[in-house]
């Protein structure tokens, strides 16, 4: 399939692999980028030479391209956004705020710019400082979200902007990928379904939450906040909620929660470990190679929109 994003970066299907912190290290990036997909290594809240390291070891697994989440409230941030360069990373995106002071140094070096925006407003000013393509991402996705929903957000940033936008949130299997085409989006982000990919080194535990999840089974936290993340139900999640009822304050929960994304990754931690995943985990339950998850998809996808034009050109 052919898509202004499979154009821009010279990838065989218009499928990202989203970002996730702990989670998107090189193994994972590898296997999707070789699976025609585009691999990224996340940074999260990671020191600058650790992610040097991992994009090294991508770059001895794959030789197609690949990405690098910048997360901007890394304290690293800076050291991590002149790495890319230094080290020819061909795609950066970016999550947790505004990347446009980094545009310069990225442009220069011939890297591809796409960052995560969750409302038009942030995505308008990307798009006029220079992106080449958007990531929409709607509030169903898991880990830190927005407000708005994939379905509303998606056609809005499509209209406001004249670079490619790849939609994200909610999104699991191929019906999800022909509805973003749908709305208008040139190809899609994918987080909670490789969790359960093969590639995906995260605790067993991590794995059979996802694929046990049930579609009521995420909870936000952190909207007193102001930085909401969605989860997975555990006794840590119930544990925040009742915190955040009884007016704790923002650092007796950053407190509580520190360490809680390793203790899900690595630990396999089920009570007091954040396994992010988002609304879509409920459909998500099979243990798949990167090539099947992204081959399925794709198929199921044109299968979809085939199916429905020829049943609407025949009612018509």
């Amino acid at each position: 399939m052919k898509t202004a994003i499979t154009e821009l970066l010279h990838i065989e299907y218009p499928i990202f692999q989203g970002g996730m912190a702990w989670v998107a290290e090189h193994t994972l990036a590898a296997a999707v980028s070789n699976a025609g997909g585009l691999g990224i290594i996340a940074s999260g809240g990671a020191p600058c030479e650790y992610i040097r390291e991992e994009v090294r070891k991508t770059k001895a697994l794959t030789e197609r391209p690949f990405g690098v989440n910048v997360m901007l409230m890394n304290p690293e941030a800076e050291a991590i956004a002149r790495m890319v360069v230094e080290e020819g990373v061909p795609v950066v995106t970016t999550g947790a705020g505004n990347p446009e002071k980094y545009f310069p140094l990225w442009k220069e070096a011939g890297i591809k710019i796409i960052p995560v925006v969750a409302s038009v407003g942030l995505a308008r000013r990307m798009a006029k400082y220079g992106a080449d393509a958007l990531i929409a991402e709607g509030c169903e996705s898991g880990g830190h979200i927005g407000e708005q929903t994939t379905m509303a957000l998606v056609p809005q940033v499509v209209q406001a902007v004249d670079i490619p936008v790849l939609a994200a949130g909610g999104i699991g299997d191929g019906r999800g990928v022909a509805a973003a085409f749908m709305l208008g989006a040139e190809g899609v982000q994918i987080g909670t379904r490789f969790l359960l990919a093969d590639e995906t080194r995260i605790h067993d535990n991590y794995k059979e939450k996802v694929a046990k999840a049930k579609d009521i089974d995420t909870q936000v936290t952190g909207r007193s906040t102001g930085h909401p993340v969605r989860l997975l139900r555990n006794p840590m999640t119930r544990k925040y909620l009742k915190m955040e009822a009884e007016g704790a304050s923002a650092e007796e929960l950053e407190r509580m929660t520190l360490g809680s994304l390793r203790r899900a990754v690595v630990d396999g931690d089920l009570e007091e470990g954040s396994f992010m995943a988002g609304q879509i985990a409920g459909l998500v339950n099979k243990r798949q190679s990167c090539k099947e998850i992204i081959e399925e998809m794709m198929n199921e996808a044109v299968t979809v929109m085939q199916e429905k034009v020829n049943r609407f050109i025949s009612i018509w």
